[in-house]
């Protein structure tokens, strides 16, 4: 007697799709979603695979039709709904491009709801490429799990950004020293600033800290790079805060 398959059979592919899902949905792969699923995953007819849309959540889906640049897929059944994600936002000084990639993938790693690029005075880089890292933000959603992908802020000078800020806490990550950030979480939404490379100056550090919400924090004895600050933070914040 043959072995009842186990619901929902395993997958190893998980895809980010555009198309909104539901039951029996239809949605066409083409392009380097394609590619990858008909040379790299060698899928064929029939074969299934999980996908989500940052809406409904994440669905088993089936090979209906594969063609040479193109995989037709139909939504079979609703695996689970779409996270709650946590209420924190990344504020983050662009850096190098490469640097900031890494920190946007971290970022929704890690569960952050939004990442906004803010503009500093010392900072290195002035211009973002948003799809570019929200590129990287669906392949590391794609990797770890994740049904809800971070909202992309277009950037924003600080001061802008500081006078748009609601009460919500403003932990700020300053090199001159602050609170240990494990005392100082609090539960509920928050923000993380991140500054540059080069750190904040004076101007920039006074209207931070006379922001009625702002808290200043520090990470530990060690002065971090930008990249590492930014991932440090918002790991200690999701362990200790939710």
């Amino acid at each position: 007697m043959p072995a009842i398959p186990a619901w929902p059979p395993e997958s190893g592919v998980r895809l980010f799709v555009t198309t909104r899902l539901g039951e029996d949905a239809e949605v066409r792969i083409e392009g380097a979603q394609a590619h990858y699923l008909i040379n790299v995953m060698r899928l064929r007819e029939g074969g299934r695979l999980k996908l989500f849309d940052d809406a409904t959540g994440e669905w088993l889906a089936e090979a209906v039709a594969v063609g040479k640049r193109d995989v037709l897929l139909r939504a079979l059944g609703h695996l689970r709904a779409r996270e709650d994600a946590p209420d924190l936002w990344l504020a983050a000084a662009p850096i190098r491009r490469a640097r900031y990639d890494w920190v946007a993938e971290k970022a929704c790693e890690l569960g952050v709801a939004r990442f906004v690029p803010v503009l500093t005075r010392r900072a290195v880089v002035d211009k973002v490429n948003a799809e570019r890292l929200r590129a990287h933000m669906i392949e590391a959603a794609e990797q770890c799990g994740r049904t809800a992908l971070p909202t992309i802020d277009a950037p924003v000078a600080l001061d802008r950004w500081l006078a748009s800020l609601d009460d919500r806490p403003l932990y700020f990550a300053d090199e001159e020293g602050g609170a240990p950030f494990a005392q100082a979480i609090r539960p509920g939404p928050a923000a993380i600033l991140i500054g540059p490379e080069g750190g904040f100056d004076p101007e920039e550090r006074a209207a931070i800290r006379a922001h009625p919400s702002a808290v200043a924090i520090s990470l530990g004895p060690r002065i971090l790079r930008a990249d590492t600050a930014a991932v440090a933070a918002v790991a200690l914040w999701m362990a200790l805060a939710i």
